[in-house]
């Protein structure tokens, strides 16, 4: 309710102000000099009216009667020498007159005397040039006390004046208090008195949307308050009117507030740039230039991070400029050993240019350590360059493959994987890579994608030897039962296939070893079916094993009564 009346206040001394400064000058004067011929008459009828004194002493001074409007306030003082309204009229004649010291003498008693919020009709009286002198005095006796200002208790009464002669300032100067505004909500910060500050930042914001330092202070407020997308909100905003002296603002903090206002930053951008890969379409216009704007303050606030030229060069390559997104990461590139992000970053790049081996070598260490990153570079590329990367990738896996470097393979396997969209080629290939890393769990994951997504389709032919290998695994991370069952799957499909590749991994006593621990369990549990097709499978692979023989001819005695089993 206070601020709202507050407002409506200045609106209202705004509106007086420019009618008595827009009247015909002969109509001023006619006025003024109504005013004092009533006001001396009450004088005289009354000496001991301070009221009509003062309007004496107004209205001499709007005829331009100086010399006798300041005889008529010392009277005034004579009577009430600490009055606020008195000693301000004096100050301003005298300001007018050319008498700093003793202007400045005047203004210091009205501000000890802890009265200005009466002064505003006595400020509407004056000429605008005179207000003006007024507000400058004032505004310069604050900013001077603020540089003197000491640490501690001091500090804060120091504030507490300065907070004074602001308030003055802003009386005086109406519309164009700005720059007392801007001042006088910094103190209310360093009082700690926020919301009071948040009040002063809003009026002047108000009357200049864009005014970059008051958006950059409203940005500190919020953060004060745990209000962090409003102040990334208000970053952003002050980047756009004025980014070179939002950028002075933000280091001319504690180190501790340009951390937090840079990864509100970063994490802004991060989010932008994430919805990429959601949303096919490329970013607006207004999300374009709000992240040029952040990616190019980061770099400047702290260009000794790398992690602010890698957003930098992320920013421009989802706008398409690659050409300046190159120029960003060579900043980070020599002379220190790239990072993987800033290597991943020149990988896109190359591949931009054509070089499709030097860009596979470039992303594939991103491909085990960060794959939301590496997918929001691949989310840059066309289909026919996320083709080729994808063929590259898994042509360097099978040669490091084949020459006995698993770990080498692995980040290119999994490129191929991450490009080509999880490709069962690709998924069979990490899956190799993998279980000769003895990553069996990981393996299994992969073999279990490609026989869920490729569930009844695919040749007979691959589809078991995806159950060979499922099966091996299992028995590598010592699921026998999984094992057996994954063994009967590939014996069923293409026996001839499954026998060869079982017999020479895990072997034939591996093999049917699980299959008969699968019969005999499922025989158990009179699941005859299930039990027939274990030993029948067991004995493919070896057709002399006597166990597999003798639970065989079991189960032909128990299903004697005419159970069919195959």
């Amino acid at each position: 309710m206070l601020r709202r009346r507050r407002a409506r206040e200045t609106r209202a001394r705004g509106r007086r102000r420019t009618a008595a400064e827009t009247q015909d000058p002969e109509a001023q004067e006619g006025v003024a000099r109504g005013v004092y011929q009533l006001a001396a008459l009450l004088t005289e009828l009354d000496p001991e009216d301070e009221a009509s004194r003062l309007l004496v002493a107004d209205a001499l001074y709007r005829l331009g009667r100086l010399d006798d409007a300041h005889k008529a306030l010392l009277v005034a003082l004579s009577r009430r020498p600490q009055a606020a309204p008195v000693l301000v009229r004096l100050a301003l004649l005298q300001l007018r007159r050319g008498f700093l010291y003793d202007a400045h003498q005047l203004v210091k008693k009205a501000i000890q005397s802890g009265d200005a919020a009466c002064l505003q009709p006595t400020l509407d009286v004056f000429h605008h040039e005179d207000r003006q002198l007024l507000r400058s005095h004032c505004h310069a006796r604050a900013l001077s006390i603020l540089r003197a200002r000491p640490g501690g208790a001091e500090g804060g009464a120091c504030t507490r004046e300065a907070v004074a002669y602001l308030s003055l300032a802003i009386f005086a100067a109406g519309s164009q208090a700005s720059e007392s505004l801007l001042a006088r909500a910094r103190c209310y910060g360093f009082l700690g008195q926020k919301r009071t500050a948040m009040f002063d930042f809003n009026s002047l914001l108000r009357a200049e949307p864009g005014n970059a330092r008051a958006l950059c202070g409203r940005a500190l407020l919020h953060l004060a308050l745990d209000q962090k997308k409003e102040a990334v909100d208000d970053i952003l905003s002050a980047l756009q009117h004025g980014p070179s002296t939002t950028v002075q603002e933000i280091r001319s903090l504690k180190p501790e507030a340009q951390a937090l206002i840079a990864q509100g930053l970063s994490s802004h951008c991060r989010a932008l740039l994430s919805q990429l890969p959601d949303t096919v379409a490329r970013l607006s216009d207004e999300d374009a230039q709000s992240l040029l704007a952040a990616g190019e303050a980061l770099v400047e606030i702290d260009a000794g991070q790398p992690t602010w030229h890698v957003l930098r060069a992320d920013v421009l390559a989802a706008v398409g400029s690659f050409e300046e997104a190159g120029a960003c990461l060579q900043k980070i590139l020599q002379p220190a050993p790239a990072t993987e992000a800033a290597r991943a970053r020149r990988g896109l790049l190359r591949l931009k240019k054509g070089d499709v081996p030097a860009a596979a070598r470039d992303l594939q260490c991103l491909a085990e350590t960060d794959t939301q990153d590496l997918g929001f570079l691949l989310h840059l590329l066309e289909a026919s360059e996320r083709r080729s990367l994808t063929q590259a990738a898994a042509r360097e896996a099978d040669t490091l493959l084949n020459s006995g470097q698993p770990g080498q393979a692995l980040g290119y396997c999994s490129l191929a994987v991450l490009a080509g969209g999880g490709h069962a080629c690709h998924l069979r290939l990490r899956a190799a890579c993998l279980a000769e890393l003895q990553e069996f769990g990981r393996a299994l994951g992969d073999l279990d994608r490609v026989l869920q997504e490729g569930s009844g389709h695919g040749d007979l032919q691959t589809r078991a030897a995806d159950f060979c290998s499922q099966g091996r695994l299992l028995l590598s991370l010592g699921d026998e039962a999984g094992a057996a069952g994954a063994f009967a799957q590939a014996l069923r499909l293409a026996p001839t296939l499954a026998q060869s590749s079982l017999r020479e991994q895990p072997g034939k006593a591996p093999t049917t070893h699980a299959l008969l621990c699968r019969a005999r369990r499922c025989l158990e549990e009179r699941r005859y079916p299930e039990a027939w097709t274990a030993a029948e499978g067991g004995l493919q692979v070896d057709p002399e094993h006597s166990g597999l023989k003798r639970l065989k001819a079991r189960l032909r005695r128990e299903t004697s009564s005419g159970c069919r089993l195959h």
